[in-house]
Parts: C-alpha cells; structure tokens; sequence
C-alpha cells in the first residue's frame, strides 16, 4: 500500500556507474587476497560483468527508490541495499550451481561479497552527505516560497523543505487564524495579505496547506499565481478535513484515507505475525508442555476436585466467539463463571491463585494460538458480559476487537489487569488496547512478550 519512485534519471545512471566501480575495486582487491596476485585473467573478467550487470539491473530497480510519504533513512537506506545484494547473491550462486562452474571458489565469492556490500554502502552515504555539505555550505537558495495555512501539513512541509532541500528559501506562513507562540515570527501576515506581499517580495512557489473544502479560496489563489507567473500547489490538510489524525496509503496514483492507522491490515503484517505465532506456540507446546503441564495437572487434582482445564466461550476477532482454554484456578461448580475475580476471591484455590500470580493458567491458551483463535500477543480475551457491558460505555471499546486477541498485551505488561472496578481501569487498558493495535510492529511483540516473562517471574500484584 505504500507508494515509492525512482530517484531522477541522473540519479538512476550516476549511482549504479559508482557502485559497478566499487565493485570492480572489490574484485580487484578479493583477487590480491584470495589469488595473492592484482592479474585480472582466466573466467574473472567474465565473473565481472556478469555481477557487474546483474547489479545494474537489479540496483535501478529495487536500490535507488525514495518514499513519496516521507525522506527514506539511512537504515532504511542500508536495508534496501542488503535486500538487493541478496537476491543478487540468490541469482548468482543459482546460476553457479546450474553451469557446475568449478572455478569460482567460495571464499572468492564470499569475499567479493563481503567488500562489495560494504564498499557500495559506504560510496552511497558519502555521495548522500557530499551532497547535503554542498547544499548547505555552497548552493544558493533558489526556489522562495510561502505557505497558507499553519496545520500540521504547513508545519510538516516547511520543515521537510528546509530541512531536506536547503536550495528552498522559506518566505512565512499565512494564516487567518490564532497560533501558537513559536511560530508568531513566522507568520507574515493573514491570506488577505498574501497578494500584496507577493507582488512586494521574490516569491516562486505557493504552497496550500488548508482543509480542501476552502474552494472559492483555492480557486481565487490559483487565479492569482497564474496571472504572476508563480507555481501554486496543494498540500492536502486530510485532519484538518476530516478533523481527525488521518493515515495516507496509495494504491498506484490513487490515494486512500484511512482515520485509523491499521498495521495489522496490510497481508505481509499478518502473514509474519502469524508465522511467529505458529513458531512461538509450538515450541512452548513441544518443549513446556510434557513437563510442566503434567505437574501442574497433578497439583491442581490434589488440590481440589474437578477438571484440570477450564473452558469459556469469549469474544474473539471481530466479536466471533471461540472456546478460550485455561487451566482451572476456581472452585468446580461454583456456577458465577461471568463473575470477574476480586482480591481474595473465595472462589480461586490455594495452587489457583499461584497459577493467577505467575501467569500459568494461560498456557493452555497456546493450542488457540495454534488454531489462530488467539495470538500471542494481542488485546486480551474478556468475558461476554464484559463485552456487552463495556460497549454501552466506553464508545472505542470495539475497536480492540479488530484483531486477534492474545495470551498477553500491551495493557497488561502496562499494569492494566486484574480487577477492573475503579473508576477509569478499563478505560485505560482500551487506551493501551488501541494503541498497540495502531501502533503494531514485529519490534513491540519482541518486547511484549520479554515483559511478560519478566512479570511472570517476579509475579503480578494485580493478578488475582
């Protein structure tokens, strides 16, 4: 869903040339250590240009793109360079092993790698910091420009301008609204102003950062910059529209707006976190469960009497119901299974509440990750009483059930478990809810999951 483009077409020609003369410098480099000879003779030439023009090929077309949303980063940068070296290594050792070429020796190859990687990298980031130092220190200011509108976008652009292409010279703001302190200095007038100070001053380029329904004054500001021979472009201001933080995806030229950012609605998302998942629990299934589930099974008999597991139907993705499994910490028969537990709750048994403190009356929850019912990380499964009581209240309470639930979540290792019969508990643990719902990444589940283990083994004062 997210848009990229080719950098210009100097670009496009200008790095792949530098990078095949890095790479040339690598194999003359690999052959004095590998050969112990600087002879470029025999097959290695022709190993050249077949690497050479497989880069070329590939760099253009995976290497040397940027983000139309935002400036790409150095690590971003790196890993679009790693990613390509990757297949290109993928095609190469293909076509090595196809045409049985005997002669190319690993350590040649791993090496001619190793410096190739490093050596177009390093040539990439200085040719990206000697043009930023020209820029700065040496290039003039070209391109004056002002914006209409103080919003986030006229905030946003004007940093990314000046900041990202020193050529452009920012002239101020116009805006007919109150703003805030620090950007008094910068605000040059209000729109009506804008014309008379254009005809006084240098301008290139207006820039409108206001909510699109302004049409009359989007019109009439076209108009103007058509007669004086200045550029006029439109910043759209989707929150101010819509009054809310919006999200913009493109699907090809098309943009899409979305009020809520959505990680886990893109396939690739949901696609890693379910491998992980499927990886995560069986591994606890194959390596935890043949002991300690025997033992705890034992205790929980000697304990009292009734089933080792507990079963309870509980709201899941999209509200669909499943068959959520624990291990039974409550008194058999107790017949209040819609009764959230309380601190010192005569119902939980003497190994019960262990198993509560600890977080273990979960492990049986690992088979519904297994059977995609739950993740492992995820807002967590409450009861259906909950569910009807909570949505009557709290107006966002839905939302956490956008996505899976999961044995533990974000407002769990937050401290937001246990009793919820304070004033604003379970408003809180929504809040944590929706923000790792809109928030997900790979890197917060690691972390989740790291918390979590460390709170099982200290143990939770909220988990009764």
């Amino acid at each position: 869903m997210e848009r990229y483009k080719h950098y210009t077409d100097a670009s496009r020609i200008i790095l792949p040339v530098v990078d095949v003369l890095i790479i040339f410098g690598a194999f003359r480099l690999t052959g004095f250590f590998i050969l112990d000879s600087w002879e470029f003779t025999s097959y290695y030439p022709f190993f050249f240009a077949i690497f050479g023009l497989l880069w070329w090929i590939l760099s253009k077309e995976y290497a040397n793109i940027y983000r139309i949303d935002r400036l790409i980063t150095y690590p971003e940068k790196l890993l679009y360079l790693i990613r390509t070296f990757l297949i290109h290594a993928s095609l190469v050792l293909a076509g090595a092993m196809l045409f049985d070429t005997e002669w190319l020796m690993v350590r040649y190859i791993v090496l001619v790698y190793s410096l190739s990687v490093v050596g177009v990298a390093l040539g990439r980031f200085l040719l990206a910091f000697g043009y930023r130092l020209y820029c700065t220190h040496i290039a003039r200011a070209h391109t004056h420009f002002i914006i209409v509108g103080t919003g986030n976008s006229g905030q946003e652009l004007q940093r990314f301008l000046e900041s990202h292409d020193p050529s452009n010279k920012f002239l101020g703001f116009f805006t007919d609204e109150k703003v805030a302190d620090h950007l008094q200095s910068l605000v040059k007038g209000s729109i009506a102003d804008l014309k008379e100070f254009c005809s006084k001053t240098q301008v290139d380029e207006i820039y409108f950062a206001m909510p699109l329904d302004q049409r009359d004054l989007i019109e009439d500001l076209s108009r103007f910059a058509d007669d004086h021979f200045l550029s006029f472009r439109i910043v759209p201001d989707f929150s101010g529209t819509v009054r809310q933080d919006v999200n913009v995806y493109f699907y090809d030229h098309m943009p899409i707006l979305t009020i809520r950012n959505e990680p886990l609605g893109m396939r690739t998302n949901q696609a890693m976190k379910r491998l992980f998942d499927i990886f995560f629990s069986l591994t606890v299934i194959v390596t935890v469960f043949p002991v300690v589930m025997g033992i705890l099974g034992l205790l929980i008999k000697l304990d009292s009497p009734g089933p080792i597991f507990f079963k309870q139907l509980r709201p899941g993705k999209r509200n669909q119901l499943f068959p959520c499994y624990k291990l039974r910490t409550m008194q058999a028969n107790h017949g209040q299974t819609e009764l959230q537990a309380t601190k010192n709750d005569m119902r939980i048994t003497r190994i019960g509440k262990y198993l509560r403190k600890y977080n273990l009356d979960e492990l049986p929850q690992f088979f519904n990750v297994l059977m995609g019912q739950m993740s492992v990380v995820g807002p967590r499964p409450n009861m259906l009483s909950q569910l009807e009581e909570y949505s009557k209240h709290i107006r966002t309470y839905q939302m956490r059930h956008a996505v899976t639930p999961g044995i533990t979540g974000y407002a769990q290792v937050n401290g937001y478990r246990g009793e919820t019969r304070e004033a604003g508990t379970m408003e809180k643990r929504v809040e944590y809810d929706l923000k790792y719902v809109q928030n997900w990444s790979f890197g917060l589940d690691m972390k989740i999951i790291f918390q979590t283990v460390w709170n099982m083994v200290r143990g939770e004062k909220n988990a009764y």
